[in-house]
């Protein structure tokens, strides 16, 4: 059993993978604002905080094996450049520091397929996140999915047929693998092997090795 620190764990993919990882038999704290609470399982531990505030947790994380953090906002667009800074980027710059000192030994960060020929402000905050998890944990696993298909969340797959046009295609093969869609399962079973099997440094798990799930 591992004692799992979880940040935005109201979230679509955080309530599904706690109550998964408590069925495994883990304790899990989960870092939620006040009024969030109520979505968590019961057997989870709610942590009330400001993600973006690190002042509000600074020793939250003690004591805990891993850092899962799963911040980030809900549907990206190009619309929300801003947000990806002060949300998605701020988010690990006030957490990461926190779990460094709390001495959390490994973190799993849900970061995004990059490069890709579109959303660069998206996918450039998640890489400079990688960034700032490489200067303070030495242990770390990156989940690079660039959409994830379920409940709320199935337009994509309308774009299959694009996606199998471009694996035909040299030029853009790459890329379109890079960027292939995987599910709300795939990416919470690469969840629970990353969380339960930390490497000895760092690893990335993109696109085709998610679909393996």
């Amino acid at each position: 059993m591992a004692k799992i620190f979880v940040t935005g764990g109201s979230g679509y993919i955080g309530t599904r993978i706690i109550a998964k990882l408590l069925e495994r038999g883990h304790a899990v704290t989960a870092l939620v604002r006040n009024g969030s609470q109520a979505k968590l399982p019961q057997q989870c531990t709610p942590c009330i905080a400001d993600v973006l505030d690190a002042s509000t947790y600074t020793t939250a994380m003690s004591g805990h094996d891993v850092l899962v953090h799963l911040v980030g906002v809900a549907h990206p667009s190009p619309a929300k450049e801003k947000e990806f800074r002060t949300i998605d980027l701020a988010s690990v710059e006030q957490a990461i520091p926190v779990a460094k000192n709390c001495n959390v030994p490994y973190a799993v960060y849900l970061s995004v397929a990059q490069p890709a020929p579109i959303m660069k402000p998206y996918w450039q905050a998640r890489a400079r996140a990688e960034e700032i998890i490489r200067t303070h944990i030495t242990r770390r696993t990156f989940i690079r999915p660039w959409y994830v298909l379920g409940p709320g969340h199935w337009w994509p797959v309308i774009l299959k047929p694009i996606y199998a046009f471009w694996k035909l295609i040299p030029s853009t093969r790459e890329t379109a693998l890079r960027l292939d869609l995987v599910t709300i399962n795939q990416i919470l079973l690469t969840l629970i092997h990353a969380i339960e099997n930390p490497p000895e440094h760092e690893r990335i798990i993109e696109a085709q090795e998610i679909k393996q799930y």
